[in-house]
């Protein structure tokens, strides 16, 4: 079926009180598994591709963005294509003419005011593109080549009202909050601020956002879709589900050489990871 955009899979997830997933993609094996996870499910899902990914593909945006482009027109649950932690204006830029509806514009590492100049400028530029805008408050953490944060550090959290006037005076259309999860965890262990969600939801009337879910708890996970998180974002848990299922089995087969064999496996473990996850934060097709 043909594109749908973030923002409409993401508002009516709001409204429902429920959440759609959204996944980075690396690989094509990514792109297909989480298509495939997702009509396991019989839900709708976001394909993400993050400015580290694109650094990975020799810096060009377009050739994974095609990919997943096609696969999500074949599909049979409907399908968002969001570009993810962007912190390149010319990237940004290269948004609306490869198939994105949104974007996740990355400030987050700068101080308070220049985060909201620099996102409040993104968001002018995107808005005229007719994209949607997602930002974030407080440190989440963990990206590549970040310095380690520790999620649970005083000052890392998102504040309330200071969140409230980020989004007035930025025009985001959504928020990624810090709660406690962090980025490319690989053990499932974050422990989440219900009592802070529970007042950031109060405090805004935008989406909420959970980076870092990989590192959370099924039972964390539904209990934040339950408090106001309307997208979780998900990227390690496919990487560990990928990486684990192929080391098994090279590790089973040492003769092995034909990549088709081993990609498949680890293919079909990343459909078991995004099925489950799906499940978990609940949201029907229609």
């Amino acid at each position: 079926m043909p594109l749908v955009t973030t923002g409409e899979l993401v508002t009516r997830a709001a409204v429902g009180r429920s959440a759609v997933a959204a996944f980075n993609i690396i690989t094509l094996e990514h792109v297909e598994a989480v298509i495939a996870g997702a009509e396991s499910a019989e839900a709708p899902v976001v394909l993400q591709v993050s400015e580290n990914a694109v650094k990975f593909r020799y810096g060009r945006l377009l050739p994974l963005a095609r990919a997943a482009v096609a696969a999500a027109e074949r599909a049979s649950v409907p399908v968002a294509l969001h570009l993810d932690h962007v912190q390149s204006d010319d990237l940004l830029r290269q948004a609306a003419d490869a198939g994105f509806s949104s974007v996740m514009y990355d400030a987050a590492r700068l101080p308070y005011e220049q985060n909201l100049a620099a996102t409040r400028a993104a968001v002018d530029w995107a808005h005229a593109q007719g994209l949607w805008i997602e930002a974030e408050l407080g440190q989440v953490g963990g990206k590549a080549g970040e310095t380690p944060l520790d999620a649970h550090a005083p000052g890392a959290r998102t504040d309330p009202a200071q969140a409230r006037a980020f989004v007035a005076d930025s025009g985001v259309n959504a928020l990624a909050v810090a709660i406690g999860s962090s980025h490319a965890m690989t053990t499932r262990t974050a422990s989440l601020d219900h009592d802070l969600l529970k007042r950031l939801s109060a405090a805004l009337d935008v989406p909420l956002v959970l980076h870092g879910s990989s590192g959370v708890p099924d039972h964390e996970l539904a209990a934040a879709v339950a408090g106001g998180i309307a997208k979780v974002n998900v990227g390690t848990a496919l990487n560990i589900a990928m990486t684990g299922a192929i080391r098994d089995f090279l590790d089973a087969h040492p003769e092995a050489v034909d990549s088709r064999k081993y990609l498949s496996v680890g293919r079909e473990a990343m459909v078991r990871a995004v099925t489950g996850i799906i499940r978990t934060v609940g949201m029907p097709a229609a």
